[in-house]
């Protein structure tokens, strides 16, 4: 056995010879020392105690908070899962996530200010200071192993596997062998982020953000403007047969979305379940009303000002700066892959760098892969830990009362949240080995999140909703999934429909059929917060909660206008259609001069 794994490392080895120089080697060692030395370098900070272990102190600059959301949302699998959606359906396929603009948008007016006054160290956290009693303290600790075990070890196992796909695919071997280079990478990672916690975590984020996308960009202008495509006008030649591909919009037709060869198509059912999964969907990284990850950059930013600008910087770089290198090369592997089945569209992107990338470039490109998939992988295993050790292991294990003082304690649980990185690293790898289809890990996560949404709103804004409420709206999408999947035979956008509204019912009813949190939980959490909307309290300190909550919405929409016209402008300005692009950049300065007013109507950045 051992003689065969040694044969099967041996024959990598070779075939990394064989595609990579000795520069490309030096460009991947390099960064590898890199992350290394960042890691050992915020080695002694992160030791302090849990505050810096998992939120750098609370003492993150918006830039820094900013650009690690949008490294962790570019993981190996997105360049992947954008050339196979531009492959199918052209560029409106991107729709089927560009759609998350709206929630992630109402985040950035609506929630994030409220997440750094909340003073929580996590999410999960945010539970027992909103609820009280045994209904939430049961609640914290479920969804502390739920989303801190369960459901990140699915989002780690699937961002494994395509990193896995990268590796098969560059250098034509086995999957099993592709693996031992995954669990190397996923190691190492465990590693910087377990000694150099949430400040090490952000840096290697924000430089990694720039390694990959200044790989992308380099792959995107040699792959455009190869010989074999032509630049952009013979791209837009060669696609001269397929003119859904350049489609930037989805058509609106009765039926069911379309198949290979044709515009994203969607029937009036698929167009509004798509439109309203970022209001009523759980989904990594797009959380309604905020949570997560982003939840985490938020909290750690150094003022409630830094939090929203941090989030507004994020939503515009993930929508509208960073996808149009990896369309191009979607759109390029359709002229240049034209016989790729339509299961393996996404491997004309790792294709593209395979044919098109000469020496030194490869290594700067696989680096970016590794810098996609170590900036996703190190914010998972820190902001999944942080629920382990913090909402299970500190609240129901080993509280603070049983240390002698607080100092002690908090050594201890910044050790335990190095071993509990480890053991989330090690489970992860098993659920890799078990995971065979992406798709299906998203469709599931999607659909046993749907309905519970509006809850993870309303809990800011209205103080009716109670523990029971949250509790009902986490566990009731299985139980009406699994009716609409297994019982009714249903496949979305009905089983969608069908989820969210059992899922609705439930929790309105658990809401009115059990009595309200107590008044000093309730007094508590909105002294803290200010909130607005509904609640039985005046807000002296607020100018007008009503007309606030307007010039915040007026911002969201200005702020989704701006962002979808700065979209739709580069691409247009990419594809030299230029009276186009005059009109969505006239668009987008409109609605940035309509953000600024209200922005400053709405003191949110004061």
């Amino acid at each position: 056995m051992g003689g065969g794994l040694l044969n099967s490392v041996n024959r990598c080895k070779y075939e990394c010879k064989m595609i990579l120089s000795t520069l490309d080697f030096l460009i991947i060692g390099a960064y590898l020392l890199l992350s290394l030395g960042i890691g050992l370098y915020y080695k002694n900070r992160a030791g302090k105690n849990l505050s810096e272990f998992f939120l750098g102190g609370r003492n993150m600059p918006w830039y820094i908070a900013g650009l690690s959301m949008v490294a962790t949302t570019f993981a190996a699998d997105t360049p992947l899962a954008v050339a196979e959606l531009v492959g199918k359906y052209g560029i409106s396929g991107n729709w089927l996530w560009w759609n998350m603009l709206l929630g992630g948008m109402l985040t950035t007016f609506f929630f994030a200010g409220y997440w750094r006054k909340s003073g929580v160290l996590t999410e999960v956290e945010l539970i027992e200071f909103r609820y009280g009693g045994k209904p939430a303290a049961f609640l914290r600790g479920f969804k502390s192993i739920y989303l801190g075990l369960f459901m990140n070890c699915m989002v780690i196992a699937w961002v494994n596997v395509a990193m896995k796909a990268i590796l098969e695919i560059f250098f034509n071997i086995p999957s099993s062998e592709a693996m031992l280079y995954v669990a190397g990478a996923m190691l190492l990672t465990a590693f910087y982020s377990s000694i150099s916690g949430f400040w090490g975590v952000a840096i290697t984020d924000a430089i990694q953000f720039f390694i990959a996308m200044a790989g992308c960009i380099i792959l995107a202008i040699m792959v455009v403007n190869s010989d074999k495509v032509g630049g952009i006008d013979g791209l837009k030649a060669g696609l001269a047969d397929k003119p859904w591909a350049l489609e930037f919009f989805p058509s609106l037709e009765s039926g069911n979305a379309s198949g290979v060869a044709k515009t994203l198509t969607l029937g009036i059912g698929s167009f509004l379940a798509f439109m309203s999964m970022w209001a009523f969907s759980w989904y990594p990284g797009a959380e309604p009303g905020g949570g997560g990850y982003v939840a985490q950059r938020i909290m750690s930013a150094k003022t409630e000002k830094d939090s929203i600008m941090a989030t507004l910087f994020f939503q515009v770089a993930h929508y509208c700066l960073r996808p149009w290198p990896w369309i191009l090369v979607g759109l390029a592997a359709v002229v240049l892959y034209p016989d790729l089945p339509e299961a393996e569209l996404k491997n004309g992107y790792v294709l593209a760098m395979k044919d098109f990338l000469p020496s030194g470039l490869r290594g700067l490109m696989l680096v970016a892969f590794f810098a996609a998939y170590m900036s996703t992988i190190s914010t998972q295993l820190n902001w999944g830990t942080s629920y382990i050790v913090n909402d299970l292991y500190k609240r129901f294990i080993k509280s603070e009362n049983q240390f002698e003082n607080s100092e002690l304690a908090e050594k201890h649980y910044v050790k335990m949240g190095k071993v509990f990185t480890l053991v989330i690293m090690i489970i992860s790898l098993f659920v890799s080995s078990k995971v065979e289809s992406i798709s299906a890990v998203w469709s599931f996560i999607m659909e046993c999140g749907a309905g519970l949404g509006l809850v993870l709103m309303l809990r800011w804004y209205w103080w009716r909703i109670n523990a029971w409420s949250e509790l009902v709206a986490t566990l009731s999408p299985f139980l009406f999934y699994g009716i609409a999947k297994y019982g009714l035979d249903w496949v979305f956008p009905n089983s969608f429909f069908f989820t969210v509204g059992g899922t609705t019912v439930s929790w309105l009813l658990a809401t009115y059929l059990t009595p309200p949190e107590k008044e000093s939980v309730l007094k508590a959490f909105f002294d803290r917060v200010r909130p607005g909307g509904w609640w039985p309290y005046d807000d002296e300190k607020a100018i007008n909660p009503g007309l606030n909550l307007m010039y915040l919405f007026i911002c969201w929409v200005s702020a989704v206008a701006f962002t979808y016209s700065s979209l739709f402008f580069f691409g247009k300005f990419l594809f030299k259609e230029y009276n186009q692009a005059i009109v969505w950049l006239g668009i987008a300065l409109f609605s940035v001069f309509v953000l600024n007013a209200y922005i400053k109507k709405a003191k949110i950045l004061e």
